[in-house]
Order: C-alpha cells, then sequence, then structure tokens
C-alpha cells in the first residue's frame, strides 16, 4: 500500500472544476452578508519553480509584471467592494499565499495591504496570515507585515541539509534558511510556522529527525510536515524522479514520533502544534471565503470557483493574460455548484482528517442521517484501526490513520469528482496509479 495517493486539503479538487454559465457572484452575495468569512489574496509570482511545484506560480516576471498585476488585482477588489458592502461582509481572517508573497517589494506590499484594507471590512481581531520563503525575507519587508498586523507568518524551510535542498530544486541554502528563520523571531510575530519536506530522495530519518532538531532551537509555534509529491507538470517528473513511498513513511514515523515528544500535538497528518491541550472542535465543512487575484479560489456556499488549473509555465503565463484582460469580474466562468452529495462528502473530509475528528451528532443534525450509515467505508476504517468512535461521539482517526491520511481521504471522492479529476489528467498527458501512486504513461 502506498500512503501518499492525494493531499486531501479541500475537496473537490480543483481539476474537477468545469466552465460555468449564468453565474454571477451578486446572486451568492447574501452567503456572505455579516461576520466570519476569509479573504484570499493569491500572488502568483516566484523567483525559481521548485522540483516539485505543480502550484499556480510564474517566474522570470519583473517589477512591471508585479504592478500590472496589481492593478488587476485592485480593479477586482472595487468590483467585490460595490456587492459585498452592501450585504454587510465582515472578514475575520485574510491569507495571502502564492507564489511567494514577499517576492513583492516594499513600495508593492504597501500598496497591497492599502487596497484589501480600504475595498474590505475585517473584524476587529481577524487573524492574518502570509507566506515567505528564505530568500525574499527581509527586515524591511518584516516590518511592512508588523505594521500590517501580521499574526502568522509561514516560510517553507524544507530541510536544513544543502544537498536535500539541491534534490528539491530550492533556491536557498540551508544558512539562508537559518538567517531568515532567526530575522522572523526577532519580530516577535504572535504564530511562526515552517514547514519541511520528507521523502526527498537521498534523505533519511537521521537527516530528517536533525532538521527537526535544529528548527526546534527556533521554538517555532507550528511545524508542518510534507511528504514529497511529484505530480504532473512538476520538472521532477520530466527528470523521471522516483520516489520511496516506504522510506518516506518510516521517516514520517520517526518525524511526528519525535514532535509528539518534543511537546507538540499533532493535529492532522501535517500540522503539530506547540501548545497544551487538546484541539477543540471548529466546524469548517461550510466555511466561506473568497479568493482575489489569479489563482485564488472562492468558496460561496456550494458554490466553488476560480481560475482554471494550470501548472506549467505555459498554461500559468497564459491564466495571468487571461485575469489581466478581464474587465467584469462579476460574472462566474468557471468552477463548480455542488450537489448535496458533495457538500456530505466535503463535510467528511474537512473535520475528518483533521483533531478531534468529526461530531456524529452533529452530522446528524446538519444532513439529517447517521454518517456511518451514510459512508459504510467509515465502519470499515474503525475495523482495520485506523478509525475510532470515542465516548464523547466523535469520529476521530487514530494515530494509526492520520499517518496515512493521504490513503483513506481519496476514498471518499465521490465517482463524478473522481472522474473529472481523470479526465483533466487525461487531457493534460498524465494519470497516477492509484496504488503505487506513480504516473501512468497515456
Amino acid at each position: 500500500m502506498n500512503p501518499y495517493v492525494q493531499y486531501m486539503y479541500s475537496y473537490p479538487h480543483k481539476t474537477a472544476y468545469r466552465p460555468l454559465k449564468g453565474v454571477y457572484l451578486k446572486d451568492y452575495a447574501s452567503v456572505l452578508a455579516g461576520k466570519g468569512h476569509g479573504l484570499y489574496l493569491h500572488i502568483p509570482f516566484c523567483q525559481s519553480k521548485c522540483g516539485y511545484c505543480n502550484l499556480f506560480s510564474v517566474t522570470g516576471l519583473g517589477q512591471e509584471a508585479v504592478d500590472r498585476y496589481l492593478d488587476v488585482v485592485e480593479r477586482q477588489s472595487r468590483q467585490y467592494h460595490e456587492v459585498l458592502a452592501a450585504v454587510g461582509a465582515e472578514f475575520s481572517e485574510l491569507v495571502i499565499g502564492g507564489g511567494t508573497p514577499l517576492y513583492l517589494t516594499e513600495q508593492q506590499l504597501e500598496r497591497m495591504f492599502f487596497i484589501l484594507s480600504r475595498d474590505f471590512r475585517f473584524c476587529e481581531n481577524r487573524s492574518l496570515v502570509v507566506e515567505t520563503a528564505p530568500n525574499q525575507t527581509t527586515r524591511e519587508k518584516l516590518e511592512i507585515l508588523r505594521q500590517a498586523g501580521v499574526s502568522r507568518i509561514s516560510m517553507g524551510i524544507q530541510s536544513f541539509s544543502d544537498k536535500e535542498l539541491s534534490a528539491l530544486g530550492r533556491q536557498h541554502n540551508a544558512k539562508k534558511a537559518r538567517d531568515a528563520l532567526a530575522l522572523i523571531k526577532t519580530v516577535a510575530f504572535p504564530c511562526v510556522n515552517v514547514d519541511f519536506i520528507y521523502g526527498i530522495p537521498g534523505q533519511t530519518a537521521e537527516s530528517l529527525l536533525a532538521s527537526l532538531k535544529e528548527v526546534l532551537q527556533f521554538e517555532p509555534e507550528e511545524i508542518f510536515l510534507y511528504p514529497l509529491y511529484v505530480k504532473h507538470g512538476a520538472r521532477m517528473v520530466r527528470e523521471g524522479v522516483v520516489l520511496e513511498p516506504e522510506a518516506a513513511f518510516a521517516q514520517y514515523q520517526a518525524a511526528s514520533s519525535f514532535l509528539r515528544g518534543s511537546g507538540y500535538r499533532q493535529d492532522s497528518m501535517r500540522r503539530f502544534v506547540r501548545q497544551e491541550g487538546t484541539r477543540t472542535f471548529s466546524e469548517c465543512g461550510f466555511g466561506t471565503s473568497i479568493g482575489l487575484g489569479c489563482g485564488g479560489r472562492s468558496y460561496l456556499g456550494n458554490l466553488h470557483f476560480c481560475s482554471p488549473y494550470a501548472i506549467t509555465r505555459k498554461d500559468c503565463l497564459a491564466r495571468l493574460r487571461d485575469y489581466e484582460n478581464t474587465t467584469d469580474f462579476m460574472e462566474i466562468t468557471h468552477g463548480m455548484i455542488l450537489s448535496k452529495e458533495e457538500l456530505k462528502r466535503r463535510y467528511v473530509i474537512r473535520h475528518l482528517l483533521i483533531r478531534p475528528g468529526l461530531e456524529r451528532n452533529r452530522y446528524q443534525e446538519v444532513f439529517g442521517e447517521d454518517v456511518l450509515e451514510a459512508f459504510s467505508i467509515l465502519r470499515v476504517w474503525i475495523a482495520q484501526g485506523y478509525a475510532a468512535l470515542e465516548p464523547n461521539g466523535y469520529l476521530t482517526l487514530t494515530e494509526a490513520g492520520l499517518g496515512v491520511s493521504d490513503y483513506l481521504g481519496p476514498q471518499l471522492i465521490s465517482p463524478a469528482v473522481a472522474k473529472a479529476m481523470h479526465e483533466w489528467e487525461v487531457i493534460h498527458g498524465q494519470t497516477y496509479d492509484s496504488v503505487s501512486g506513480k504516473p501512468e504513461k497515456l
């Protein structure tokens, strides 16, 4: 069994989205009335494309291209403002991701925050999350983030081994990562998150633990551990890199045990949090958020939408040109309207893969059925020791289940969504064997 089939960070996947007609933001704006919504701004620019990256990002563009992009973000932001102000939308979370948001200059960062603060209304205690990378982390930019009220900064370190960083195609070295993290800690953000990757060719459990032991000296509030995926469009696919899932899983087991023993609570397969106690239940299956920028995804009830999924430089540049040429952002042209069946699957996936898990009674209240009857696969997982029905009524993944979340989660994908995803892969020339996870030639 390959435990690394697919990362289920959201559902349905963007590759299941299709063209939409006759769908307009104004008809769904009421979903964003009142408080408690999320706003996501996508900054697609990067210094370089990492060898494993299959995200929407573009490289090799100068500051004029960034200025042009911000012009369009401002146009989109102003149009959204007119609709959202009418329903009293108030946002409790702002996330700025990429790409590499700190690829922007100081002046561009200041302009970006000005646009957001002018056109959107935020709760008094809103969270503000920003992603960065070692090479783009400077004291001047961190000061701008501090003044903007950033509450969580996230940096992809991936490894403190130069050999492993080179294998990943990262442009920073270990010293640069150390210096950047030390600089971040001087600003005293409420939460500092760092990312690491395991399953890197040539990596061992010992070298992974060495990186984690070193990062603990910086006392980050959160650590994310990501298994290395090599999917369609990534440079490592073209280079013929072959992964070793068994070795990766052994590294995960060693790393997760080490972090739990070092005072970090494990909330999911990937997330480790430095704090006491257990994670409290937070209903997230129906969260509403609006995306800005090319690649920003929106969730408005049963309507999910974004620009068409793109990975390669050619496709990403084409999507970027489409975005820049858009004059009317009120019409939603690409996405998916989820059926009740898909909403149920999304609810189960969004809760079960994260501690404390799925509250059985709450699912019954929302959908009028017992989750164990609706999804018989969950009884199989309980029998296999991957899940457990706790005395408090929560269905929770066991320690064994957490470790194979990327194997369990895809089993909850509906046949219709699986078919749409497969069709996308066929069109783009790549599918993956469901058992080995290796690419299949078409």
